[in-house]
């Protein structure tokens, strides 16, 4: 380690390295797994000066001008960039000509590997032409009888993805495009359509991609199936993509008819910060039908109020919030009949995020209207509430 930094857990790593490991898409430390809120690197001027220290005691060359770091770094990234020009050239060129499907396997873990690694790299390899040749290993008889292979092409193509430009090569070449469709389908192992669903959440990043994807059945079908049937890891990466593709109504619109809503249903005590969040979205975008499909995740939306993460909470204050002023009198009885609710949401009127508090807020506000048999005002009481302080000091006991 020669230039230590800090990142937003406290956590200090090698610059090089950890710059490395955000350029390659990752949000998370290493050592914790905790989500980055952002990526400032601050200089750990003390681990630095103690490195240099020991360098000068172990008489190891230690060089600590900035100015002389740019330099070696600007030549070295020039030589780099030629070598991993030649070296991807030649590892396409291998993947092509090669009748071994071991050796191809080799070749492909090595470009999934360089893939990985910088948006130079990811531009190199795609510009080498590797994006049609790796469709190629894509197919369902490739997943058969190779199965490591399928897993190591699908990962080299979501790994290529990360890079805006690659979005568009992928979904402009039809093989690409359709082999990770039927990787999500019928990959031969969870890991190979979990990575596959993983590309498909990176492709959605494109708004008009999101619309294309959005419409394909064998897409919306391909992320259900994973998302209710996978293990836990391969069900994250299908239920981000779908929470992509629920940002567009009409794809809302196919997610809700393939049942999405009581899928979400069975996963949410699992997986409840996806699962909530992605409820707000598709009750958001749905219509009164998603509304109406979200009635049996009422209790679970209220249970998740009280003992879920911070995230949960707020999701899952904002989702009732829509579904109470969409679906009217019957979803507000729903939320009513649970045990202690108005205390859960006091509780997350003190302690919840801004956006949390002010959803109960209105949430309080709904239920107080309701009991107090307001039917002819409720609907305008909805429209308003938004805006409302959150309420007079009385207190109301709500029916059980």
């Amino acid at each position: 380690m020669r230039d230590p930094v800090v990142v937003a857990t406290g956590q200090t790593y090698d610059r090089e390295s950890i710059s490395l490991w955000i350029e390659s898409g990752h949000n998370t430390c290493p050592k914790t797994g905790q989500t980055l809120v952002h990526n400032s690197l601050i200089p750990n001027r003390a681990l630095k000066n103690l490195i240099a220290m020991w360098c000068r005691e172990q008489r190891i060359l230690f060089e600590t001008t900035e100015g002389s770091k740019r330099t070696n770094r600007v030549i070295k990234n020039k030589a780099a960039v030629e070598a991993n020009k030649m070296t991807v050239s030649f590892l396409v060129n291998k993947m092509s000509a090669s009748r071994s499907m071991e050796e191809v396997d080799g070749v492909i873990y090595e470009l999934r590997a360089l893939a990985k690694t910088s948006s130079d790299s990811r531009a190199c390899i795609a510009e080498a032409g590797a994006i049609p040749v790796l469709a190629r290993f894509l197919g369902p008889d490739i997943g058969s009888e190779f199965p490591d292979l399928q897993v190591n092409a699908v990962t080299a193509m979501l790994n290529l993805s990360i890079l805006e430009a690659n979005k568009t090569r992928i979904m402009e070449n039809g093989r690409a495009f359709n082999g990770v469709i039927e990787v999500l389908r019928s990959g031969a192992t969870w890991e190979a359509k979990g990575n596959a669903a993983a590309t498909i959440f990176s492709l959605s990043g494109v708004h008009s991609y999101r619309k294309r994807l959005g419409r394909k059945t064998r897409v919306v079908k391909g992320l259900m199936d994973l998302a209710k049937s996978g293990p836990t890891s391969s069900k994250r990466d299908a239920l981000v993509a779908i929470l992509n593709l629920a940002g567009d109504r009409e794809a809302a619109g196919r997610l809700i008819k393939e049942g999405v809503v009581d899928m979400i249903n069975e996963v949410i005590n699992e997986m409840p910060e996806e699962a909530a969040t992605m409820l707000e979205m598709v009750v958001k975008r749905g219509g009164i039908v998603a509304v109406a499909a979200a009635y049996n995740a009422i209790k679970k939306l209220g249970l998740l109020m009280r003992e879920g993460s911070e995230i949960a909470r707020e999701s899952a204050a904002a989702t009732l919030v829509t579904i109470c002023r969409k679906g009217g009198a019957d979803m507000v009885a729903e939320l009513a009949s649970i045990m202690g609710i108005e205390r859960i949401i006091w509780e997350l009127l003190g302690s919840g995020t801004m956006r949390a508090r002010r959803k109960a807020s209105i949430l309080l506000r709904i239920l107080r209207r309701w009991a107090a048999g307001l039917e002819d005002d409720f609907f305008y009481g909805l429209s308003t509430a938004a805006t409302a302080s959150s309420a007079s000091s009385t207190t109301m006991v709500l029916p059980a």
